[in-house]
């Protein structure tokens, strides 16, 4: 009886048993029909993700030109070393055999290699030369997950020429991709850095495509199953003229290496549009330098300069204006009635209240205002200052754009500086106004600093009689087909609040430099009638800095040039022969006549 019992029981677990391993069956064979009926496609996607990558093709970015359809700025093909992600880590001995062939440190293709993430290419050095491309294609066994990737270079065909306008482009860094990363950049994109690369960079950047290819386990392509063709950038089209560009550059540097000074700036522009035609700051960079990587060496050479080639002086550079500022005084001089066109002052020199004076000591007699600005006489406008207060004289400052960036779009411009009380107060231990500052600002010294663009302003604004225009360097994008996707039109910011009758004044008082006063000796005989205004900023770091300021046709302005010279010593002598050349170029007259550049091309043969 005991045996039986037992027989029994034994009986009873081994049918529990069973029914536990029929459920266990049942469950994995309906777990597995589940899997492969409603999750298939899923796990399928999953499976064909561990074989199938997409490697990225660079877009090009959109081309440059200038406003008569010259070529700027465009892209050449070029060759990049790139690392493939693995499934299993890049080998140290690969990581140093690739550095000593491409001149790039270990560190930093480890640092590449840890800061990325996804299947993107590494890409590891850009612009390489086509006998690294066969080491690598030929020695394929000593570079695994090595890749040449065929990508569009940057190429600025008129190298240093308008650098600071173009701007750079270069791989993205840490900190931007931390900006940008939710607008879709990612780690290894070639970003603008600088100049209009920078600005419509969204524009310009296209929409990269690649090819969706079958790996085998050690990541190496081995099929390409379909291809998204990339979508180029947008096309700018400048408001920049290559020609005046190539001819205003040729003016710097030929005036610097004359008067063996090393940094300047010039800036032409049509006051009746607000569009640039030119923007020139010495010393320049090349920027195809940064497009296929910078070296060290090259990029010491820059930082270490002196006189800051990397800015653009004609926006971040602030100078003191010297005499152009006269302008600025003797509008609201006029306006508020603190004297009359005809009056005259007595010059003997010096003024009478605080001994300030002419330059070398001059003295012009009796003089009324159109004198006084013809040849920039210091005492007559210590005199309008007197007269007009420093509060006024902010008035008219600020009227007139002064103290504030103008908005043209370009990266890091500088807002200036308009002499004020509260300013000192601000900033000096000694916050007291005194007469004496009053006078320096007057004519465009003391704490008043303007960049080159904003003196072009002012004088474009007496040009347009009273109208400023907000300046500006793209007409218009379009895509590659030449659809237009946006225009630029003519932006009005202000006009002058002062009566006709006043800017006619100062008109006739800059027209009379150019034929009686300090700039008369440059512009005899010139086939185009012009105004302008000379100017010597003081600069405590060495010799002075010389301004000029101009525009032309007289009766009918549309082209506006500022010029200064750092330590350039007298405008007249530094700044003038410069803008005279420059307006040459504009209005194709003198050696930029086109029977005088035939006659130079047929001499060249």
């Amino acid at each position: 009886m005991v045996e039986r019992d037992g027989y029994d029981g034994f009986n009873r677990r081994l049918r529990v048993l069973g029914i536990l391993m029929v459920l266990v069956i049942a469950v994995l064979i309906g777990r597995a029909g589940y899997l492969q009926i409603y999750e298939g496609e899923y796990y399928a996607g999953l499976a064909d993700g561990n074989r199938i990558r997409i490697i990225p093709a660079v877009a090009p970015r959109g081309t440059f030109y200038d406003r008569n359809g010259q070529l700027l700025v465009t892209n050449r093909p070029g060759f990049t070393v790139s690392l493939l992600p693995l499934t299993s880590p890049i080998k140290e001995e690969v990581i140093e055999r690739l550095s000593a062939l491409v001149h790039v440190p270990v560190e930093d293709i480890k640092a590449k290699i840890a800061g990325h993430s996804g299947f993107d290419p590494i890409r590891i050095k850009a612009d390489v030369t086509p006998d690294i491309v066969s080491i690598i294609e030929e020695q394929k066994e000593l570079y695994p997950g090595v890749m040449i990737e065929n990508t569009p270079i940057r190429d600025y065909v008129l190298k240093q020429e308008g650098a600071h306008t173009f701007g750079y482009v270069s791989e993205i860094n840490d900190e931007e991709l931390k900006e940008k990363k939710a607008d879709g950049y990612k780690s290894g994109d070639i970003i603008g850095k600088f100049g209009l690369e920078k600005i419509y960079d969204t524009y310009v950047r296209g929409e990269d495509g690649g090819d969706q290819v079958e790996v085998d386990v050690s990541g190496k392509p081995v099929k390409r199953l379909g291809r998204k063709v990339p979508v180029p950038g947008d096309d700018l089209v400048l408001t920049i003229d290559k020609d005046l560009q190539t001819a205003a550059e040729k003016a710097v540097d030929d005036r610097l290496a004359a008067i063996h000074a090393s940094a300047a700036a010039a800036v032409v522009l049509n006051p009746q549009t607000g569009e640039v035609l030119a923007m020139v700051s010495r010393p320049a960079f090349d920027p195809n330098l940064f497009a296929h990587g910078i070296s060290s060496k090259d990029w010491a050479k820059l930082n270490n300069n002196p006189f800051h080639p990397m800015d653009n002086k004609t926006i971040s550079g602030e100078y003191p204006p010297g005499s152009t500022f006269k302008i600025v005084t003797g509008t609201a001089a006029l306006t508020e009635g603190k004297v009359a066109p005809e009056e005259k002052i007595f010059d003997s020199g010096h003024h009478w209240i605080i001994p300030k004076g002419n330059a070398e000591g001059e003295a012009l007699g009796w003089i009324n205002f159109q004198e006084a600005l013809a040849h920039s006489d210091n005492v007559y406008f210590y005199e309008m200052g007197n007269r007009l207060g420093i509060d006024l004289l902010e008035k008219y400052a600020r009227m007139f754009g002064l103290g504030q960036r103008t908005g043209i779009d370009l990266p890091y411009e500088a807002k200036g500086l308009v002499a004020n009380r509260e300013y000192k107060k601000k900033n000096f231990e000694d916050g007291d106004w005194y007469l004496s500052e009053t006078f320096d600002a007057a004519i465009g010294q003391g704490f008043n600093l303007v960049t080159p663009l904003q003196a072009a302003m002012v004088m474009g604004e007496i040009a347009a009689d009273g109208k400023r225009y907000k300046p500006h360097l793209v007409s218009r994008i379009q895509t590659q087909d030449g659809d237009v996707i946006k225009e630029f039109q003519p932006e009005l910011l202000s006009e002058l609040q002062v009566p006709a009758n006043v800017i006619k004044l100062v008109q006739e008082g800059l027209h009379d430099v150019t034929k009686f006063g300090t700039a008369a000796s440059t512009f005899r005989g010139f086939p185009v009638d012009i105004a302008g205004k000379t100017g010597t900023a003081e600069n405590s770091q060495g010799r002075d800095h010389g301004w000029f300021v101009a525009y032309g046709p007289f009766d009918n302005p549309n082209i506006v040039v500022a010029v200064i010279v750092e330590q350039g010593g007298f405008g007249s002598q530094s700044a003038v022969p410069i803008g005279r050349e420059i307006l040459e170029a504009a209005f194709h007259v003198g050696r930029y006549a086109p029977d005088t550049q035939q006659q130079d091309a047929s001499a060249g043969k």
